[in-house]
């Protein structure tokens, strides 16, 4: 019996020793440039400029839907009638999002009373005017939020998006 401990304890020791030394070589290899090699640089999107509506055609708490960054992303555009956090306009009220839930991809709808997106799948809710985060739901993450830019002629151009499109490896295809 006192033999049999032994090995164990020994075999223990070789396991740990030799988990400990394949970490460090890990991390050595990955903290020591080689010869001629370039450090990599962050993954990074090139979002395209497009034009998805203008001022003149949005009415407060009336969407207009809308595509981006591509024709098979649905979105909506909203100008809530109060400015918030990441509004864009003459009033600071203009937002737009996906309309897809990032929890299983479902359409949202838009409810005027209280501003928000909602799920008809799983009954997730986003809020609008903090910048379509989660209110209640089984979605884990936020809504994805186009950046948006408003030309000095009332044309309003999507330029990027805060958050992974559900479905996607990439916001851009």
């Amino acid at each position: 019996m006192q033999g049999c401990r032994r090995l164990v304890d020994v075999g223990r020791r070789q396991f740990l020793r030799g988990g400990a030394l394949a970490a460090a070589g890990a991390a050595a290899s990955t903290l020591a440039p080689t010869e001629g090699s370039a450090k990599p640089l962050p993954a990074r999107v090139d979002y395209p400029s497009t034009k998805i509506g203008t001022v003149a055609q949005l009415k407060p708490d009336a969407p207009l839907d809308i595509a981006y960054p591509d024709k098979g992303s649905p979105g909506v555009l909203i100008k809530l009638g109060t400015r918030v956090p990441g509004g864009a306009g003459p009033d600071g009220d203009i937002v737009a999002f996906s309309t897809l839930c990032p929890h299983k991809g479902f359409p949202l709808n838009y409810k005027a009373a209280d501003k928000t997106l909602n799920c008809p799948g799983h009954y997730s809710r986003f809020d609008c005017e903090r910048g379509g985060q989660q209110i209640v739901g089984q979605a884990t993450a936020n809504l994805p939020q186009f950046a948006l830019r408003v030309a000095a002629n009332g044309d309003i151009f999507a330029e990027g998006v805060d958050e992974l499109i559900y479905g996607r490896l990439s916001n851009v295809l």
